[in-house]
């Protein structure tokens, strides 16, 4: 399903949602997470997909793979960190704590019984008990009945203690609050609720930091896109990425797309209806990262004016444009993308695939359509029996392919 947004506003970033995020933050954001030994590998790369670009009738695709940046392999290593830091220092606020500092763990012995609680479908869990590991706070994970223990061990190998609850994301969430509530522990969540904006403002703020990296400083006009696409989940990724943009380009910003799993389409609810809306679906996608129900009121601030439309997609779809990816099928350099990261390619394909889609998105021949693939292989066994290769196997075609790019694809499987 395609939903062109009424709400959409062409005009200068909004005041009142620049003191939420800003591009001085994200530019912050960047800085403190760069000296993060052993966790954060830097810029996350932009590959060009000429081929495919070609296939489906647009001028150019870019596609920024954050499961290159990390070795949690998934975009949240922007997210949680920074959010964790800034709470810190707030907690704290006359401590002096430096983010590297803390990072570094030369605070671990003050912070030792402090504790850190969050819901998770995996990469947010993953990525706040890597932080805390590092910083030296306890950290507790609450995670649904979804979520897989291809997806729980990584977080538990961080050291976080893990609680089990047999609801979905949304009822962990609430669950993270309340045990948060009955033990005096913090919570790090990557949604909103009343009264609990702090935090998940910092998490979009860190997301910003994708956007960030596409303004080189010899490059001050920004990047040329015309249509950015963007997953959804709760919205804070979204919102993240799509203010940045608003704050450099103002009404002159690409067209953005929103999209999620048919089941879990909380946003595209929400534009429907235009305020918060849960979704009325099961919320069980194989795209996990984003099979949530409840929107984060705090990222629809941002997504109700800034988004033009919102899109739904199928776990077939999604799964077909991981193999599309891992293969490089159009003869473009092999990409490593979890459920959650094809999505983007998925929803770009079924614009591409209608006439009336294309049309209703302004899709043609000229289009510079920029594709954020926000995970890798999360769950490394799952990814192989969805695509037929294993992670290893795509990740030594791409190379292969950067090293002989005159080759064309090379064969899987």
């Amino acid at each position: 399903m395609l939903l062109s947004n009424p709400n959409v506003q062409r005009c200068a970033y909004p005041a009142p949602l620049r003191q939420l995020l800003n591009v001085d933050a994200a530019r912050e954001s960047r800085h403190w997470l760069a000296g993060w030994q052993g966790q954060f590998a830097g810029t996350s790369p932009l590959r060009a997909l000429p081929q495919l670009a070609r296939q489906l009738g647009v001028g150019h695709i870019h596609l920024k793979d954050e499961a290159s940046r990390s070795p949690l392999a998934s975009f949240k290593v922007l997210g949680a960190p920074v959010a964790l830091l800034r709470l810190i220092r707030r907690h704290w606020p006359d401590a002096g704590f430096e983010p590297a500092e803390l990072l570094a763990g030369r605070h671990a012995a003050q912070l030792k019984d402090w504790v850190v609680i969050s819901a998770t479908d995996g990469n947010h869990g993953r990525a706040l008990a890597a932080a805390a590991q590092s910083v030296g706070c306890r950290c507790v994970i609450v995670l649904h009945a979804q979520v897989s223990p291809e997806r729980e061990a990584p977080i538990a190998a961080l050291g976080a203690e893990i609680v089990r609850i047999t609801g979905n994301y949304d009822a962990s969430v609430h669950e993270a609050a309340r045990l948060a509530a009955m033990h005096g522990w913090q919570v790090v969540s990557d949604t909103s609720y009343p009264g609990y904006e702090d935090v998940p403002r910092d998490v979009m703020q860190g997301y910003a930091v994708i956007a960030h990296e596409l303004w080189p400083a010899e490059r001050l006009q920004g990047p040329d896109y015309s249509h950015v696409i963007l997953q959804g989940g709760v919205g804070g990724f979204a919102a993240g990425v799509l203010s940045y943009f608003w704050e450099r380009l103002g009404a002159r910003r690409p067209v953005f797309v929103v999209v999620e799993p048919q089941q879990a389409d909380c946003l595209y609810q929400s534009a429907l209806h235009g305020r918060p809306t849960a979704t009325a679906g099961t919320v069980d996608s194989v795209m996990a990262g984003l099979a949530c129900g409840e929107a984060s009121p705090l990222a629809w601030r941002f997504l109700q004016p800034g988004i033009d439309h919102f899109m739904t997609v199928s776990d077939a779809q999604a799964v077909q444009a991981m193999g599309v990816l891992a293969r490089g099928d159009a003869g473009d350099v092999p990409v490593l993308s979890g459920e959650s990261g094809a999505a983007g390619l998925a929803a770009l394909q079924a614009q591409a695939a209608s006439a009336a889609w294309r049309a209703q998105v302004g899709l043609d021949a000229t289009s510079r359509v920029l594709l954020v693939s926000t995970e890798g292989a999360t769950a490394p066994a799952l990814y192989t029996a969805l695509t037929g290769c294993t992670p290893a196997q795509v990740l030594q075609a791409q190379a292969d392919w950067v090293a002989r790019p005159a080759a064309g694809p090379t064969v899987l499987g």
